[in-house]
Parts: C-alpha cells; structure tokens; sequence
C-alpha cells in the first residue's frame, strides 16, 4: 500500500500565515521553507481489530490501550514503534507505516506513505475449554470471531459434535460451540467474556529479529542519552562506551534517534 498527498508550497505558506495571525498582530509574518526531508514511522491499529489485546499484552512498555467489546486497542503516545505489537497480532490488523517527507525546490510538498511489510510471530491455539455453568448465552464470544470458529448452537447440534449429553440444556435455545478446528487462538471470546466461561491455552513464537543496532565505538562519546531513553535497559554506557545487552533491545531505535553523534545505527541483519 502506497499514498501519496501534494501540496504546493504558496498553499503552505498561506496557511501557516494564517495560522500565526495571533502571534504578533504589528508585523507582517514572512515564511521561509527550505529543502527538506524527514522520515517517520507511525503504528496504526485497524478497524478489523477483534479485542483480543494479545499486543496489549507483549507490548514491553505498555502503550496499547486494552479493548473490549465497544472500543478497540489504541496505540498511545509513549509507543516506540518497536513493531513487536503488529508482529504479534493474530489477524494482521496492525499496520506499521512510513511516511517519508520531501520538499524539494521550494515548489511542493510531497508526503508519501508506504505500509512496512514486517514479519510475524507464530500464534496458534494449543487448549480451549468451555465452563458451561457459567455461561449466561449473552453471545458476545461470538461477535469479533476471525474465523467463525464460535457460533451460537442448538442442544442437539452440540450433542452430536461433542458425543456428550447436556441434560441442563434447553431444546429451544442456542449455546455458545466452539469449533477447535477453526480456532487460531487469538483469544478475542476469551477477553470479551464477562463471565470468565473460557479458559485458552495458546503457543505464541518468538519475535521476529530482522535487524540490529550497531554500535560505532570510534564515534561513541560516552553522553549517556542512549541509556536514559532505552525504554527497557538494554544499552548501558560503560567506561565512556556504549554496550548494548541484544538479548533485551526491542529494536525501537530510541537510542539511534537520540544519539548526537550518530554512533548508533539500525542495520539490518544478512
């Protein structure tokens, strides 16, 4: 996915002018816009998200917010775009984005946005279970279902699948059924149910690592901004060095963007 948005550099101007009007109503407000060129990276949680809030869950610095059955998951603002939520959701509703700014010439400005291609971590179900005595039939379970693997069944439907006999249940209602076959485990029935009634089980992969920071001894100064902003303690500063822990680093890219000399790099890994 590729979207491109042009706007001509006068129009910017203009606005900005606009905009300032209050700062100093005694001066007339001149804009000057150079060559420029920035890019970003943004996380966004799509509309398709089921309430699962297994990102909320292995986000390593808590900036998704939980879900439930009116609101999805939101990205907060203490994100450090370490992907790991978007390889981890089990339906690939989380799209990492690049937005990649230019002005060029003092004529336009372009802003491209490209959707990152990341990979994704294994997630399956390994045990579901179903505690019929709690259930209330309410259906909620139901509802976000990627798969349709839950779904509202008859008594006898749900005698024949299972081969037991449920004396406690009604001939003339539906109960919740779920069809293992089809789950992936994503536990959206599992987070929406009020009642606790299912109990999941499931196998999540490690983290995809496709890249590493390098750190450049020769250009490293030793100013300690990499370790204060490593949002889980993974890089140190050690005698006048930085010493960065691969085990713990997120590849968040944190300490890259804060380094001022540049001793610290994303690069990806052969």
């Amino acid at each position: 996915m590729e979207i491109r948005f042009k706007k001509d550099i006068e129009e910017l101007k203009r606005e900005i002018v606009l905009k300032s009007v209050d700062l100093d109503e005694n001066k007339e407000l001149k804009v000057n816009i150079d060559d420029y060129h920035n890019i970003d990276k943004y996380i966004n949680i799509s509309p398709r998200c089921v309430r699962c809030n297994l990102c909320v869950e292995e986000c390593p610095v808590d900036a998704i917010r939980s879900s439930n059955a009116g609101i999805r998951a939101k990205i907060l603002d203490n994100c450090v775009k370490c992907e790991i939520c978007a390889q981890s959701c089990p339906i690939s509703a989380i799209y990492v984005l690049e937005g990649n700014t230019k002005v060029i010439n003092n004529e336009n400005v372009i802003y491209d946005i490209t959707e990152v291609k990341v990979p994704h971590r294994i997630v399956k179900m390994e045990e579901i279970g179903f505690n019929r005595e709690n259930c209330i039939m309410c259906g909620t379970c139901t509802k976000y279902c990627p798969t349709d693997a839950i779904q509202m069944r008859s008594k006898l439907y749900i005698e024949e699948k299972t081969g037991k006999i449920y004396p406690e249940m009604d001939d003339e209602h539906k109960y919740p059924f779920i069809n293992e076959d089809l789950c992936v485990g994503c536990g959206s029935c599992a987070n929406l149910c009020t009642q606790e009634v299912i109990n999941l089980k499931r196998y999540v992969g490690p983290v995809q690592i496709y890249n590493k920071i390098h750190v450049d001894d020769d250009l490293c100064v030793g100013c300690f901004l990499c370790e204060e902003n490593c949002p889980t303690g993974a890089i140190k500063v050690i005698d006048g060095k930085a010493v960065l822990q691969d085990n713990k680093c997120i590849r968040c890219q944190e300490c890259t963007i804060r380094c001022p000399v540049r001793a610290l790099e994303m690069k990806p890994i052969e």
